[in-house]
């Protein structure tokens, strides 16, 4: 039986499990217990890396919020509150976080920017991320259940330095949308460009 969780810091108007209730509302059971994977990676990574671990483990259990809202759904909220109007050409997995990080606002009641910036970045990055950023990046592509070839190459480098798991997941995802043949959203180019095609160790360590 997994320990219970309580909430000290007051980041959220919700106890742990009326936020893990609200989260298994919005998905699949399925989709909800990856979010508890990603809540306990997150809560782990941050423990190693002198990170807020509740902060840590809100971000990672939000992450998924939106996820599985129809694509009008995303649309319409793009445009009623005046989002990047660029971002309708894009699907889903840029869409969930950015306009995740919205609906939190406005179903949820938090505005905590932390765990806001955490939901928006962690699909597409950014280049220039804090390790609370990082670390829900991060823990999304490596928790447990995950399976794809580089998987435990990007656990053993996320475990040596978060800035190294960044930079192999974000090229990594690169490889993947260009071996697909799927746009590229603007940011993921910059995420990449900041971390792994220039210099990333005078900026990122």
């Amino acid at each position: 039986m997994s320990k219970v969780i309580e909430y000290q810091e007051h980041l959220v108007p919700y106890t742990h499990e009326a936020l893990m209730a609200k989260v298994a509302a919005q998905l699949t059971d399925k989709r909800y217990q990856h979010c508890l994977r990603v809540e306990t990676t997150a809560r782990k990574l941050a423990k190693a890396n002198g990170v807020d671990v509740e902060l840590a483990g809100i971000a990672g259990l939000l992450h998924d919020y939106a996820k599985q809202r129809p694509a009008e759904t995303f649309i319409d909220l793009i445009k009623s509150h005046r989002m990047d109007p660029n971002l309708v050409s894009y699907g889903n997995g840029v869409w969930h976080g950015y306009v995740g990080a919205e609906l939190l606002k406005t179903e949820l009641n938090i505005y905590n920017e932390a765990i806001l910036n955490a939901v928006r970045l962690h699909t597409v990055g950014a280049p220039y991320m804090t390790k609370l950023e990082q670390i829900v990046f991060m823990a999304d592509f490596i928790e447990p259940a995950r399976d794809f070839p580089g998987v435990d190459d990007a656990r053993k480098l996320t475990k040596q330095s978060l800035a190294d798991g960044v930079r192999y997941q974000i090229q990594h995802t690169l490889d993947y949308l260009v071996q697909k043949g799927a746009p590229v959203y603007p940011q993921t180019l910059a995420t990449y460009n900041a971390w792994v095609g220039q210099v990333p160790a005078l900026y990122h360590k």
